[in-house]
């Protein structure tokens, strides 16, 4: 496994690199992934928009920053991600957010579809959903945990919506949209941050 971790972060961007692979990607009216389509390069664009006004408006609750201020070791978190989806353009600058605030922590991304090995190494119920943050440990290069592709809350939403319409329509994802607005990246921080917690005491 320290294998794959080591080749995943050879081909890791930095979250300043992600954000401009995508945007010149968009310039060619390209996304990132495997798959072109119009609607990919409009969520691409939609989720450019969401991304700038989140690194503007997402703070880190003193609570996360003071759990954070008092990890020992030195971890990287690991994220795949792809610049269409919509929980990633969600999700990773607030992770970008919480590693600003330690020199503990550090944040490479990979792009699924570039990195089908590690992908399949973190399947959701067998779906290569993401975002996927991978924790590793920076010392051993060792994987401590995983989490994603959404907070509970939030999965629990896409759930039960799905269950009892049977299906994942554009209201859902608008009711998705709507709970990321409203919890301002509080539970993912909270999430990781327990992560972080747990990984710290193995």
């Amino acid at each position: 496994m320290s294998t794959l971790i080591e080749k995943s972060l050879d081909n890791s961007y930095s979250y300043s690199e992600y954000r401009n692979h995508i945007s010149m990607l968009l310039q060619d009216g390209l996304s990132t992934g495997l798959t072109q389509s119009e609607d990919l390069t409009h969520y691409s664009t939609l989720n450019e928009a969401r991304m700038n006004r989140l690194e503007k408006t997402i703070k880190v609750p003193q609570e996360i920053k003071d759990k954070l201020a008092g990890l020992e070791k030195e971890h990287i978190l690991l994220v795949i991600s792809e610049g269409w989806c919509g929980d990633a353009a969600q999700i990773v600058p607030v992770i970008k957010k919480m590693a600003d605030e330690t020199d503990k922590l550090e944040l490479s991304i990979v792009l699924r579809d570039e990195n089908d090995d590690l992908m399949n190494e973190y399947l959701t119920n067998g779906a290569r959903s993401i975002p996927k943050l991978v924790l590793i440990e920076k010392d051993t290069l060792i994987a401590r945990g995983s989490w994603g592709p959404r907070p509970h809350d939030a999965a629990k939403l896409i759930t039960d919506y799905k269950a009892k319409h049977g299906v994942i329509d554009q209201e859902a994802k608008t009711e998705l949209q709507k709970w990321y607005l409203h919890d301002k990246g509080e539970s993912t921080m909270e999430e990781i941050t327990l992560l972080l917690q747990n990984a710290e005491n193995m």
